[in-house]
């Protein structure tokens, strides 16, 4: 996998995602990355798409794109993640997905299907459980500026709600099997507890599972509020980039879930995620 900036990609638009299992069609799931590619397919940028070893992407990120961590661990550690998105044109480097969007919505404004990312409406969904317990969320407090606060909040609460389950197919993420042993291992070392202990069964599973389907029924109700008969997206026929942050969650439950529960997240709230799951699909290409 890459270990450093490709200056041959033919785009001036560069996409560095988490490589898992090939083909990268099937198996490709992280949430973040698949917000930007959301966005990307969406505007219908042409980039190039540069998957990265999982034990490469601290490496890539600090020392070879120099691109700042914008999340940290509790301790207070850089936590060194994908996506980034590079662009030659302008010479950005952008290392978060909100952040990606954000440029993407200024820099190119009329391009794509609609073009406009982030159009004025109420998010008012909120999530009460305790950020980052599984996993280090970004900080968005920088995003202050008028439509996107409203963006960034909602990011910071699908996020929290969502992570707060990754147990349910955290442990189903699908590696190169050549490197599977050695990036689990990473995985441990950072959560501080062995591999096996990342899944949930029995009781326990089925009580995190009814915690999931409530969350997400809380989702659905708070802004998923127009007739199906008008369309997928939270605004009805007209995507924004507050589909594509839950979208991003979607990919990866459908991806890691068994496909038994996968069929229950499509199934319940009157099949709200399916259809918007379906609906994005439309800009998955990868």
């Amino acid at each position: 996998m890459d270990r450093g900036e490709d200056s041959t990609s033919g785009t001036d638009v560069v996409f560095y995602d988490i490589a898992f299992r090939q083909p990268a069609q099937q198996f490709s799931c992280a949430p973040n990355p698949w917000k930007a590619r959301y966005a990307l397919n969406f505007k219908k940028i042409r980039y190039t798409t540069r998957f990265v070893d999982m034990l490469e992407i601290t490496h890539l990120r600090k020392d070879v794109l120099q691109v700042p961590a914008s999340r940290r661990y509790a301790s207070g550690d850089d936590f060194y993640t994908l996506p980034v998105l590079t662009d030659k044109s302008t010479d950005a480097k952008l290392g978060d997905s909100f952040d990606i969007a954000v440029y993407l919505h200024k820099t190119y404004p009329n391009s794509g299907d609609g073009g406009n990312l982030f159009p004025e409406q109420k998010l008012d969904f909120t999530c009460a459980y305790e950020l980052a317990k599984f996993v280090p969320l970004s900080d968005r407090e920088d995003a202050d500026e008028g439509i996107y606060r409203e963006y960034a909040q909602f990011n910071t609460n699908v996020d929290s709600a969502f992570t707060n389950h990754v147990p349910l197919w955290g442990s189903n993420m699908c590696f190169d099997e050549s490197r599977e042993e050695a990036i689990r291992a990473r995985f441990c070392e950072r959560a501080g507890i062995p591999w096996e202990a990342m899944a949930v069964r029995g009781e326990a599973r089925a009580r995190m599972l009814e915690s999931m389907h409530e969350t997400m029924g809380r989702l659905a109700q708070a802004v998923f509020r127009r007739p199906a008969t008008d369309g997928p997206f939270i605004l009805g026929s007209q995507l924004s980039y507050a589909d594509l942050i839950v979208g991003g969650w979607l990919r990866m439950q459908s991806v890691c879930l068994p496909p038994d529960e996968w069929e229950q997240v499509r199934s319940r709230h009157d099949g709200t995620f399916a259809r918007l799951h379906d609906a994005l699909q439309q800009y998955s290409t990868v």
